[in-house]
């Protein structure tokens, strides 16, 4: 008996989704699972970042720009009225400069954070405070070291507070 449940006469068994109450799916083809080889490679994960980071960032430099009262100021000219080309202008101005910040600091986490992720083989709430920390120290230190120190704190809080709301 127990060669039939443990030894070499042991015959494997196929596990079958619908014999456990689960919905049965039929096995993938190689494409399908190029597709998510490459949807959950660490390149894609960190341009599809970026993309999205430079989006939200230009429709945040749109914002602000638009409820900022100095936009299109002359500061020469105190009582001018600012046109509406100046004021789009400055607005473009704005929003270009968010959107290239916060798609290099979303490609920059989304990067670290799949590649600290590789490393430990786990996938939880500490890989984002880590990747946090790298990310919000290399932004930080380019003033110094104690913004660095700062930035990697204030980034890795930032994260975990983050990651505690969606999870």
């Amino acid at each position: 008996l127990l060669q039939h449940l443990v030894g070499e006469q042991r015959r494997p068994r196929a596990w079958d989704p619908a014999a456990l109450g689960g919905i049965p799916s039929p096995p993938k083809s190689e494409e399908q699972k190029m597709v998510e080889r490459a949807m959950e490679s660490c390149a894609f994960k960190a341009a599809l970042a970026c993309v999205g980071g430079f989006v939200l960032g230009g429709a945040f430099g749109v914002f602000t720009a638009g409820i900022d009262t100095n936009v299109g100021f002359d500061p020469k000219d105190p009582y001018r009225t600012p046109t509406a080309k100046e004021v789009l202008k400055d607005m473009g101005q704005r929003g270009i400069s968010y959107a290239k910040n916060f798609a290099i600091v979303g490609a920059m986490f989304s990067c670290t954070e799949c590649v600290v992720e590789s490393y430990r083989g786990k996938s939880d709430w500490k890989n984002s405070v880590i990747s946090g920390c790298i990310t919000g120290g290399a932004i930080g230190f380019r003033a110094g070291l104690k913004a660095g120190v700062i930035g990697c704190g204030g980034f890795a809080a930032f994260s975990a507070a983050i990651d505690y709301y969606l999870r």
